[in-house]
């Protein structure tokens, strides 16, 4: 049984456009919950925890992730035998805790959202990145560059990650000053901050679902074969996967239309059509002024001081999203049907560590905790993380340390990539399959 996890931000009024389970099943709330105790939901539709019905009415959710809705599920009641004989364990097998069990374990003090705390987080990565810049454009000479390109591309990403607190709500408990802290975040970087909040919220409520996942979910063997040789090879061949994040901005992944900019695209709701158009503008002004500082300054130092770093910056945000769903030394499994959960879909994730680098990009390698709870702040989720691992038990993956800087990933996104390709196009349990041709 999968415990759903709700912010404080309230009740919104749904558009006509609902998105139920994909599979018929009866909701029932826990007693600290307003909803009714039973909601019948429609089958064979995309899976969206936010959505529900209630009294002839459509209500949302206005977070990214769930609290105090369970799904009844038998399966997830149950513990597979298999991980009751000693020394064996199925990593696709339903758990033996709930997501109740995970929450109770975990200090209420880690819920807790600090907005000064926060926003001294953002006032120092600012402070950083305009310091390098001028210590940079001092000393201008091709032994700083290289060394300020990845201080700056790392310091862009970090950026990143606090708008991407802001999309979660983990940032503060005002939904305008998380807003318009995301946007100058990611609008800085040339993220649109609702099109990406949107699609992000859609990957954390689908997560380990094969069809609907959206961040680096596997191709179906299908789609797969439907791909044209050089498709394939970009996507499967370093460096390209990892510069592939505007790409996917505007037009997503194979298999899937939309784009991040345009309030039609499937990946919105019509009441979301304004956040996506405000979004798009601050993007565009964004890139307007970067047109216009070339003219300023010079398109030369423009590319140094931003275009760069910004690439930098591309890397990151692939490399650590990737391997926080890839790469682990026993094969991962991803889900369809009537045996996905949100539970089960979370616990497939992975904690990286990145060495000293952790703490400048906000312990965004804690990333199991904070797949399961968005809404506990960065800088809390090592605490539940360690709260939470004798309830996880050998569901969650220890993480490999890292020497200060975290080279050993590179060998395991490396060794991914040769072996992660697709998965069957039957069955509710698949594990990643390896194109031959490719792992040669």
């Amino acid at each position: 049984m999968a415990t759903w996890v709700l912010s404080e931000c309230g009740l919104r009024p749904l558009p006509t456009r609902l998105y139920p389970n994909p599979t018929t099943r009866t909701r029932t709330t826990t007693s600290n919950s307003s909803f009714p105790n039973s909601i019948s939901i429609a089958p064979k539709k995309i899976f969206r925890p936010d959505s529900l019905v209630t009294r002839g009415r459509r209500w949302a959710v206005k977070v990214s992730a769930p609290v105090g809705i369970q799904f009844v599920d038998e399966d997830e009641t149950k513990v597979n035998k298999a991980n009751d004989k000693e020394g064996e364990f199925n990593p696709g097998a339903p758990p033996p805790f709930t997501l109740g069990d995970i929450r109770a374990a975990i200090p209420k003090h880690c819920w807790v959202k600090d907005p000064w705390k926060s926003m001294s987080y953002v006032v120092r990565d600012v402070v950083v990145v305009f310091g390098l810049a001028a210590v940079a454009a001092y000393f201008n000479n091709m032994v700083v560059w290289p060394l300020y390109w990845f201080a700056q591309g790392t310091m862009f990403w970090a950026l990143f990650v606090l708008g991407h607190d802001c999309g979660h709500g983990s940032f503060s408990n005002n939904a305008k000053l998380n807003s318009v802290v995301g946007h100058l975040l990611h609008s800085s970087i040339l993220v649109p901050y609702h099109g990406w909040r949107i699609s992000h919220r859609t990957h954390h409520q689908n997560h380990g679902h094969v069809e609907n996942d959206e961040s680096w979910h596997p191709l179906s063997e299908k789609i797969y074969r439907s791909l044209d040789t050089a498709t394939r090879m970009l996507r499967f061949t370093l460096p390209f996967p990892m510069l592939a994040y505007p790409f996917y901005l505007w037009g997503r992944s194979p298999g899937k239309k939309g784009s991040h900019f345009h309030p039609d695209s499937d990946l919105f709701l019509p009441n979301e059509k304004k956040d996506v158009i405000t979004s798009t503008v601050c993007w565009t002004a964004m890139a307007a002024l970067l047109v216009g500082l070339s003219f300023v300054m010079g398109p030369l130092q423009v590319l140094k001081l931003y275009g760069i770093p910004y690439w930098g910056f591309v890397m990151w945000l692939d490399l650590v999203t990737y391997l926080h769903h890839h790469g682990h030394e026993d094969k991962l499994p991803w889900y369809r049907g009537k045996e996905w959960s949100y539970l089960r879909g979370g616990l497939t994730t992975l904690d990286r560590d990145y060495g000293w680098i952790n703490n400048i990009h906000h312990d965004i390698g804690t990333h199991v905790i904070h797949h399961l709870f968005p809404q506990i702040p960065h800088y809390n989720l090592i605490e539940a993380t360690e709260a939470a691992k004798p309830v996880l038990g050998k569901y969650y993956r220890e993480p490999k340390k890292s020497w200060p800087l975290p080279l050993h990933l590179f060998g395991l996104l490396a060794n991914s990539m040769k072996k992660d390709h697709y998965v069957s196009d039957e069955g509710d349990i698949v594990y990643y399959q390896t194109d031959s041709n490719l792992s040669k």
